[in-house]
């Protein structure tokens, strides 16, 4: 009797396990804090309970069983499973993994978008005055938002908060706004027609978080493309460029004897008359001082600029480029050569397959110079689908072989080439005081500054007759250049053989606005500066039938697809019957 009430009683006892569970996951749960009271109750619950299943199994033999040992691999296949999920959702709630299988990567951010956002110096916090939350745009703002933990943003109502709207000055639902400290800047307007842009609110986002601008100069007075709108005008190209923090102004070099010491880039778009020596020589000079310049040559024109290039081993084809290759899918006739093919270089090198066009283009013909360093940038396809058309009064393009030049053909260039600076002297001391000057001549100052590394020009030297009241030492004597005062800078080249490109309606059609972007940017050697941001477009990937072939389609899927099976079925049933 003794041993059975005593097997009831550890029989009861070992309910006391899971109550303890219980209790303390009910306390946990309640409370919201998993202390050290719940943890006690849990584990204790928990120990209870395996030692009341390790003893049920000891006294009837239970683990011996087959239906215990099949029932014990499907409960610890079934654990492993739910061990498997819980890991799953831990790490998918962890780390962000997503799969953009769209072939224009529509909803996924431009590296440069990436790169800028993942580098953010201080806090940002986009704000979006609307009631409606988009889901395209909410999206497009949680792809920020996954790169970097200072990217915010939230939807505000401007009715519900007249305070804030009146504090960013909202005049209107669908304002836009990006915030950084104090700094605050409108990025756009959106609507039912017109969404939230990647290529704006990363324009903004660089101009709001770069505090340096870049000056960017555009040659006027030869026919260039205009800059305010208007047929064949660049001013979409100018609008791109102050999206990116760069300010464009006009030059006129016949009115200025040099080009201006602010000056990041110097771009000469589509000139259609001649340059003057004397501007072709403020240039040469611009470029050798480290100056970088941008050069959009159409056909049928001759700027007087061979000089120039000449230093840099550049030649300008006469000839018209032509491509036979792209004709049905451009529209604009053979004249506008399709590239594909870009070179490795930072201006092109997120381009990929992409397609630019170059309507009336013109090749370039690149020779090896000593110092300098030229890297292809656009190229055409190979001969017989481009060649270089020496003929172009005949309305029928043909290839020439003794006349013309057989593809692929190299429709742009990039060129570096270092400078050396001329020598800044550092002056030394003479061995031999001299007299001491008179009261009237004396400095306050040291006569010796350090000159500095960054400066190619030489420093004004210290009179000899002068000294510092504050440094005993005698006057230095006319300095000697060492080699430790030499610096070395670097001009940058870019020679296009077009500039319809970049005219307004085709600047921003494919690549051709990454193209003068980029060329811009990595001219003004700010490499902490992302590249341009390539619009995304899904392509168009359907059908165009014609009428006969619809009806054709229609009648082979309605009539002729189910006689033939249903003939197939007729003649199983024949041979089996």
């Amino acid at each position: 009797m003794k041993i059975v009430a005593k097997k009831k009683l550890w029989k009861y006892l070992f309910w006391l396990g899971p109550f303890l569970i219980a209790v303390g996951l009910t306390v946990g749960l309640v409370s919201e804090q998993w202390g050290l009271i719940p943890l006690i109750f849990l584990i204790t619950g928990i120990v209870i309970s395996g030692l009341g299943i390790i003893w049920q199994s000891y006294q009837s033999n239970w683990w011996n069983r087959r239906s215990t040992q099949a029932g014990t691999n499907a409960l610890v296949a079934t654990l492993a499973v739910l061990a498997i999920l819980g890991l799953i959702n831990f790490l998918g709630t962890r780390y962000h993994l997503r799969a953009d299988l769209t072939e224009a990567q529509l909803f996924t951010l431009a590296p440069q978008s990436r790169e800028l956002v993942r580098v953010l110096p201080q806090p940002v916090k986009v704000w979006v005055f609307d009631i409606n939350q988009n889901p395209q745009d909410r999206e497009l703002l949680e792809n920020y938002q996954r790169q970097s933990s200072k990217f915010k943003y939230e939807y505000i109502d401007p009715q519900a908060r007249p305070g804030l709207a009146e504090k960013f000055g909202v005049k209107d639902y669908g304002e836009v706004y990006l915030e950084s400290g104090d700094k605050r800047q409108l990025v756009q307007t959106i609507n039912e027609n017109e969404r939230l842009s990647e290529i704006r609110l990363t324009g903004r986002l660089q101009q709001l978080t770069n505090s340096t601008t870049a000056k960017v100069y555009l040659l006027q007075g030869h026919g260039e493309r205009q800059l305010s709108p208007g047929k064949d005008a660049i001013s979409q190209a100018v609008q791109g460029l102050g999206n990116k923090n760069f300010t464009t102004s006009p030059l006129n070099l016949g009115e200025t004897s040099k080009v201006p010491q602010d000056a990041a880039v110097v771009i000469v778009a589509g000139p259609k008359r001649g340059l003057f020596e004397g501007e072709v020589k403020a240039l040469q000079e611009y470029l050798n001082r480290g100056g970088n310049l941008l050069l959009m040559i159409d056909p049928n024109t001759d700027p007087k600029l061979n000089s120039l290039l000449q230093e840099w081993g550049v030649r300008l084809d006469n000839r018209l480029a032509v491509d036979v290759s792209g004709e049905s899918v451009v529209g604009l006739g053979p004249a506008a050569p399709l590239v594909t093919e870009y070179g490795q270089h930072p201006i092109t090198k997120n381009f990929g397959n992409g397609n630019s066009f170059y309507p009336i283009s013109r090749p370039l013909e690149i020779t090896s110079v000593p110092g300098v360093q030229a890297t292809p940038l656009l190229r055409t396809k190979p001969y017989p689908n481009s060649w270089a058309e020496s003929d172009l009064q005949s309305e029928k393009l043909e290839f020439n072989a003794d006349k013309d030049l057989k593809g692929p053909l190299t429709l742009g260039v990039a060129l570096t080439r270092k400078q050396a600076a001329k020598p800044v002297s550092t002056p030394q001391a003479s061995p031999i005081p001299s007299p001491l000057p008179s009261p009237t001549t004396q400095s306050k100052t040291s006569p010796t500054p350090s000159p500095s590394p960054k400066t190619p020009q030489a420093l004004p030297l210290p009179s000899p007759t002068t000294q510092s009241k504050t440094s005993p030492t005698p006057p230095a004597a006319t300095p000697s250049p060492t080699p430790s005062s030499q610096t070395a800078t670097e001009s940058r080249l870019v020679v296009l053989g077009n500039s319809d490109f970049a005219t307004d309606g085709l600047f921003q059609q494919q690549l051709n606005g990454d193209v003068f972007l980029n060329s811009v940017t990595w001219l003004s050697q700010q490499d902490q500066q992302p590249l341009s941001i390539r619009p995304k477009e899904p392509k168009n990937r359907r059908i165009t039938l014609t009428n006969t072939q619809a009806n054709l389609l229609i009648l082979s899927s309605l009539l002729v697809l189910p006689l033939i099976g249903f003939a197939i079925a007729v003649i199983i049933w024949w041979k089996r019957r």
